[in-house]
């Protein structure tokens, strides 16, 4: 039986050629395509709603490519067997990320660790209102930039902005240790020198919050602080089995019955720290945006509070700007 024959053999979908042996005869073009559409196959059946573009990440994971497979021309001797490894682990709903070591976001590709929070797209929103702001206040990227990264996991917002913002000077901390040091790698790999990261748990009750701020904070005021917090309310299980049972449920439930507890904190810090027209851009739950809204009317220290909406089009952004007169 050809190659091809021994992949058709069980139906082209679903049957993925498990052993290298079935692919003798076949082109480079030929296994990466069947790699591809097999992979395809059996994560739309294992319910997997991106399936297209997981399959392609996998394959290009798989073959030790960089950007495209198109121009490969020849193919690691373990490339079917690392694809087949793949799809075990990702059939049983193990978060891609994790499997891969890697994360992308904007335009970095970030380190993943078990036990930390793993980035997600729909964060990246977050860097684009910081841009628009920084251009309504008469700067350029270039500019200097004092910003927080409050509830950081794996250091993506920090990681973005020292990118993104070429003299940003950023300091970013973490309930979770783990999540501390992996933010450390990944802001080491995009802006070594201008970043500091420590360990900290943020209090949510008012009366210790100063006392937080002048141990961790001392370098403000500040222009930008960016967070995307806990906010799940206590009530609500994650439905996906990747959030539910892999990322750790202290980077998931906000504190409280309604999640609130430590978006609350966030918003009272970014009140104490923000200069006069620096700016909160904080991530939250489709369902709180009013919520969070009248948490930051509640500080008296923001003169323009509003909702953002991520690329799907649902509320999830706290935008806040300090006003004129801010505490010290």
């Amino acid at each position: 039986m050809s190659g091809s024959d021994a992949c058709r053999a069980h139906g082209d979908a679903l049957d993925f050629c498990r052993t290298p042996a079935a692919h003798n005869g076949l082109s480079v073009s030929q296994r990466v395509a069947l790699a591809r559409r097999g992979a395809r196959a059996r994560l739309h059946a294992a319910g997997i709603a991106s399936a297209d573009a997981e399959a392609r990440l996998i394959v290009l994971h798989a073959a030790q490519a960089e950007t495209s497979l198109v121009l490969l021309d020849q193919l690691p001797e373990t490339f079917e067997a690392d694809v087949e490894a793949i799809l075990v682990r990702r059939e049983k709903r193990e978060p891609l990320q994790l499997i891969l070591g890697q994360a992308p976001f904007r335009h970095l590709t970030l380190e993943t660790a078990r036990g930390v929070f793993i980035p997600r797209p729909e964060t990246e929103t977050a860097l684009d209102i910081a841009h628009d702001w920084a251009r309504e206040e008469g700067r350029q990227a270039s500019d200097p930039l004092h910003a927080l990264d409050a509830c950081t996991g794996s250091g993506t917002l920090a990681a973005a902005l020292l990118d993104e913002f070429p003299d940003a000077r950023v300091s970013a901390f973490d309930v979770n240790p783990r999540a501390a040091e992996l933010a450390q790698r990944n802001c080491t790999a995009s802006g070594p020198g201008r970043f500091r990261v420590f360990h900290a748990e943020l209090p949510t009750c008012l009366t210790e919050l100063d006392g937080f701020i002048d141990t961790h904070i001392p370098e403000r005021p500040l222009d930008l602080v960016i967070a995307n917090p806990p906010y799940i309310p206590a009530s609500a299980i994650p439905a996906d089995a990747e959030v539910r049972e892999y990322d750790p449920h202290e980077a998931l439930f906000g504190g409280g019955e309604s999640g609130l507890d430590v978006p609350r904190a966030v918003i009272n810090l970014a009140a104490r720290v923000l200069r006069p027209r620096g700016l909160l851009i904080m991530e939250h739950d489709e369902s709180q945006g009013a919520p969070t809204r009248a948490l930051a009317e509640e500080t008296k220290s923001f003169d323009t509070i509003k909702t953002a909406r991520d690329l799907t089009g649902r509320d999830r952004f706290l935008v806040a700007r300090a006003a004129q007169q801010v505490r010290e």
